[in-house]
């Protein structure tokens, strides 16, 4: 279980990304690294995007002081490495949307073909005595959804904290299943990846003030990536920590915000890749709350679908049951949502300064 070598991980994997977020936020006005002002965004300075970078090298430093080997997880890395690099080019440049998917769909290449972590099965989805397999659809459907997590959690990335707690949230539940189950590797790489994101919002979520760095696209696609990776392997073999449609309820908000989104983009005829104010977060700044309380009624509502998909893993509660529940909160947040922008108030806020 936890061990001396997970805590040393930790605290090396805290330290190291506080020391770079610290070197690195004076440096990225110097090389252009910074996040400037526009329509679908509420913050308006220029902010250094250089969480993503500190976060994923911290990273690489605290697992090495785990005592588990890292053969399996080779392709990760690489994955990771891809994505960062991809991340920081678009952060400085504004990469077209289609490179960063391109870039997302060979990371997951590299996690299905070389890693193994593939969806062969979505568990009993509609029936207890039928197992959902994806056959030869494996590979296709595993790299379509690990680049819908990526995105997702891109998506969430609007709001100071909200990305990261998202990510927090899901990786505390699986952390849960891992530490029932007696995963021990699993549960040290979820425990060094949660330690790199306590500085991080150390400095992105300040009481009172702006924050001092976002993780840019960087960070959002390495969390992304690690947490599809991890919410694949686990639900798959006979082994599996959790039931695949667990991973819907720890992962709930920014899948459900996203999907949401998407078909609304898509009934306009735009695409579901350009940016815009009509996220969740945005419905709730729109309805009068507060950053702080939308920040918090966000982290509740997933806190709360996180804790749900736990009960029904351990109580146990049937996976028919677990999955039409989920369809049922996805169908109630797209008819209220729908129903909110169609308030002219609220839209007009949406609108009002988008391009």
């Amino acid at each position: 279980m936890f061990n001396i070598n997970t805590l040393a991980g930790a605290l090396v994997g805290m330290a190291v990304c506080w020391l770079l977020l610290r070197v690195t936020i004076r440096v990225a006005p110097h090389i252009g690294l910074v996040d400037c002002p526009a329509a679908h965004k509420i913050d308006v300075r220029q902010t250094p995007l250089v969480g993503g970078i500190a976060m994923s090298i911290a990273f690489f430093f605290a697992v090495l002081l785990l005592d588990h080997g890292l053969t399996p997880y080779r392709f990760l890395f690489a994955g990771i490495m891809l994505l960062v690099l991809v991340g920081v080019l678009d952060d400085m440049r504004e990469l077209p949307p289609e490179k960063r998917v391109w870039a997302q769909i060979a990371a997951a290449l590299l996690m299905v073909a070389g890693g193994g972590v593939v969806l062969e099965d979505l568990g009993h989805l509609v029936a207890l005595d039928w197992i959902f397999q994806t056959g030869y659809l494996a590979w296709p459907f595993t790299v379509f959804a690990t680049v819908g997590v990526i995105n997702a959690l891109n998506m969430s990335d609007g709001l100071d904290g909200l990305a990261a707690s998202m990510a927090l949230i899901a990786l505390g539940g699986v952390g849960v299943l891992a530490w029932w189950g007696n995963d021990d590797q699993v549960l040290s790489m979820l425990i060094v990846t949660g330690s790199v994101l306590v500085p991080f919002l150390a400095l992105n979520l300040r009481r009172g003030r702006s924050a001092l760095v976002y993780m840019g696209d960087a960070g959002s696609m390495f969390l992304g990536f690690l947490l599809a990776w991890f919410l694949v392997q686990v639900s798959q073999g006979e082994q599996r920590l959790m039931a695949p449609v667990t991973a819907l309820w720890l992962f709930a908000v920014p899948l459900i915000d996203t999907v949401t989104t998407a078909v609304r983009r898509a009934f306009l005829g735009r695409s579901p890749f350009l940016g815009d104010r009509q996220h969740l977060h945005h419905l709730l700044l729109a309805a009068g709350l507060t950053r702080k309380q939308t920040l918090l009624v966000i982290i509740l509502f997933a806190f709360g679908a996180a804790a749900v998909g736990l009960t029904g893993e351990l109580a146990p509660l049937t996976e028919p049951l677990m999955f039409g529940a989920f369809v049922a909160l996805f169908a109630i947040h797209f008819w209220i949502t729908m129903r909110a922008w169609r308030t002219g108030q609220l839209l007009q806020w949406a609108l009002k300064e988008s391009p």
